[in-house]
């Protein structure tokens, strides 16, 4: 099975950035799409970003449209989300996951595999 291990998050204020990173434990990621999820105390798990495995196509929850950037590194098999202009209300445990579905990638049914997460705080 294999594991994804996600990194970058912190407590930061309102306006500041941070890069989350994203990397499996084996070789199974350049062909999936991969997604970044997160799910705030009491709240259920959204989708934020998204992008496809030719890295063409990436899709964004409106909340973070402009502000967030999803992107990949083939060569070190590392998925990115650069997150800019932070607002308390992204604060959420942030989670990679890999699909190999080009279609609804907001869905988290087809995502068949999850890292354990990794927590962003932002303070207002």
């Amino acid at each position: 099975q294999v594991q994804l291990v996600e990194s970058g998050g912190g407590l930061v204020q309102a306006g500041d950035s941070l890069r989350l990173s994203c990397s499996p434990s084996e070789r199974s990621f350049n062909a999936a799409t991969m997604g970044w999820f997160r799910q705030a105390p009491g709240k259920e798990r959204d989708f934020v970003a998204a992008i496809n495995w030719r890295s063409d196509n990436t899709y964004y929850a409106d909340s973070v449209k402009g502000r967030f950037t999803i992107a990949r590194d083939y060569h070190k098999e590392t998925v990115y989300l650069q997150m800019n202009i932070l607002k308390p209300e992204d604060t959420a445990l942030y989670y990679c996951a890999r699909s190999f579905y080009s279609t609804h990638y907001n869905n988290t049914q087809l995502y068949d595999a999850w890292g354990q997460g990794t927590r962003v705080s932002v303070s207002s």
